[in-house]
This record gives structure tokens, C-alpha cells and sequence, in this order.
């Protein structure tokens, strides 16, 4: 008799807290079907009190986290709309100074993004990490969003940025963002400390597409981070492919780097990059050094020039790689 009281008891509970969540699911329900109403009606401001009920938070310009930071996030279009229409500041900031377009961008969500940006969200503005949105559509390797915040006027380098949208997009080993953002001014050579240039970065994270790409577009074979050189780089990997196509575009294999050791010194013995480095420190071939001679003089203007040459086709695909 006592425990059947006691699990009547228990079923009370439960079915207590369930009517309870039905009942706040009705009220939410209810709120939400006023606040279309209202939005309907032009009354956009009733709209944003009741969605502010809703929410559970202000309409000013910080929150911690918005449900439209989370809309964006999940690629909800029709949630952002929503909220929008609702009164939310596209512009709401986290207590980091994250935006929904952040947000947007970080997961590739490129619909969602450009409905920020029709109703005026920042572009160009920085975490306090120094994070863009154009970095973190970078980061997620979305082609389609790098090209539509770059149509709308992101910078791909700003003066207060502590994080570089390039410089992600290698480490990623997202080349199609990387060719976008040199062909939008971002610079190839830009060193950043403790990380070093954008090639330096990809012969560390062994990024091989994007090492060959960065190489036809003009990056310097010999500048990685500080005194240490991409290939120093690439011979603390395992990728015998980076370190011969950086042979190739003429890295120096005799170059000392902080420490004072060579290329050869960082590889693991007996390894295909150890070979392919003993092999290197032969005399070139004099086609090799004519192909080196005549792209140092050119510089980086090496990929407009030479197919303007009158010279044979062959000769031509030979001096670019190709």
C-alpha cells in the first residue's frame, strides 16, 4: 500500500511538470503568433517588447549571447528574418564583441550572412581577439561567403587586427579563400609575429595545395618567420612534395636559421626529406638556375610578364612552373 502511494506520488510529479512545460509552450506559442501579428501590422515596436519577453533579454547593443547570435550560428534563415523583423539589433555584441555576423560566417552560412548585411551589420568590425567576420569565413573555408563579405567591402587587412584572414586560410589549407583574398590586396609577404608569413604557415601545417599556390602567385621563397625559412619548415615535416617544390622555386638549403642548423639538421634521418634535401645541396641544372635568374629579375610581376614574352609556349610553361 505504501509504495503504491509513494509511485502515485511520483506520477503526480511528472505529470505536474509536464503540464507545466505544455502551459509555458503555450504561453511562447501565443507570444509568438502576437508579435507576427504586430510585425504584420507595422508595429514593430510592440513587436520588439513581446519578443523581449519572449527572449528573455534587452534590445539594447551587449548581451552575453543573442538568439540571434545561435540563429546565425545554425544557419536558420528564416529564424534571422524573424528576429530581425522583431527589433534585434543586427549589431548585438557579446561581452567578446561578437556579432551574429560573426557567427554566420564562422559556420559558412552564407544566406544568413548576407541578410545581416542587407540590414546594415558591420563588416569590418574585431573580437576582442582581433577576429573578423572575413576571418572566421576563412576559417570555416566557405568560398561563397569569403567572396560575398569581399563584394561588400571587407578589408582584408585591418590595422587593429591581431588575427589575419590569409593567414588562417592556409593553416586550413582553404587555397581557393587564399587566392581570393591576395587577388583583394591582402599581402603575401606579411609576417606576423611568433607565426611567421603566410608560406611559412603552409610548410608548417604541410598545406601542399596551398604551398604551390602561394608559390605561383609570387610568395618569397626564403621569408618565413624571423630567420627561419619555410624550408626550415617544411624539413620538420614529412611532406618530401613541399620541400622539393620549394627546391624548385629556388629555396636555399644552405640558409642557417636562428639556431644556427640547416634545413637537413631538422629532418628525420633516413627519410625521403632528408634525401630529397641531400639531393639539393648538388649543383642546379643550368636550365634551373636560368628559370631562378630570370624570375628574380621579373619579381613579383613574374606571373603578368612572362606570358606577355615572345617566347616559345614551352619555354614559357617551364618558366612558370606549369
Amino acid at each position: 500500500m505504501e509504495t503504491s502511494s509513494i509511485l502515485l506520488a511520483f506520477s503526480n510529479i511528472y505529470v505536474a511538470i509536464f503540464v507545466l512545460f505544455c502551459f509555458k509552450l503555450l504561453i511562447k506559442v501565443s507570444l509568438a503568433l502576437l508579435t507576427h501579428f504586430y510585425i504584420v501590422r507595422g508595429n514593430r515596436k510592440e513587436a520588439a517588447r513581446i519578443a523581449e519577453e519572449i527572449y528573455g533579454i534587452s534590445q539594447g547593443s551587449w548581451a552575453d549571447r543573442s538568439p540571434l547570435h545561435d540563429a546565425a550560428f545554425h544557419g536558420r534563415l528564416l529564424t534571422v528574418k524573424t528576429l530581425i523583423a522583431q527589433g534585434f539589433n543586427v549589431n548585438i555584441l557579446t561581452v567578446d564583441r561578437i556579432t551574429p555576423l560573426h557567427e554566420a560566417c564562422l559556420g559558412g552560412h552564407v544566406s544568413c550572412a548576407k541578410v545581416l548585411l542587407e540590414n546594415r551589420a558591420r563588416i569590418n568590425i574585431v573580437t576582442v581577439d582581433g577576429i573578423t567576420p572575413l576571418y572566421n569565413a576563412c576559417s570555416s573555408g566557405s568560398v561563397a561567403c569569403v567572396s560575398m563579405l569581399l563584394d561588400h567591402g571587407a578589408k582584408p587587412e585591418l590595422e587593429t587586427q591581431l588575427a589575419f584572414p590569409l593567414h588562417e586560410a592556409v593553416v586550413r589549407g582553404h587555397r581557393e579563400c587564399a587566392e581570393m583574398l591576395i587577388a583583394y590586396g591582402a599581402d603575401i609577404e606579411k609576417e606576423l609575429q611568433n607565426k611567421g608569413t603566410p608560406l611559412y604557415l603552409a610548410c608548417a601545417y604541410q598545406k601542399t595545395e596551398c604551398v604551390r599556390r602561394l608559390l605561383e602567385l609570387g610568395a618569397e621563397v626564403n621569408h618565413g618567420k624571423q630567420r627561419d625559412t619555410p624550408l626550415h619548415a617544411a624539413a620538420r615535416g614529412t611532406s618530401e612534395d613541399i620541400v622539393k617544390l620549394l627546391i624548385d622555386y629556388g629555396a636555399n638549403v644552405k640558409y642557417k636559421n636562428m639556431e644556427g642548423k640547416y634545413p637537413i639538421e631538422l629532418s628525420a634521418p633516413r627519410s625521403p626529406v632528408e634525401r630529397a634535401l641531400l639531393v639539393a645541396e648538388g649543383p642546379a641544372s643550368l636550365a634551373q638556375l636560368c628559370r631562378l635568374s630570370i624570375r628574380k629579375t621579373l619579381g613579383s610581376s613574374c606571373l603578368q610578364v612572362v606570358p606577355r614574352l615572345q617566347l616559345p609556349n614551352r619555354l614559357i610553361q617551364f618558366l612558370l612552373y606549369r
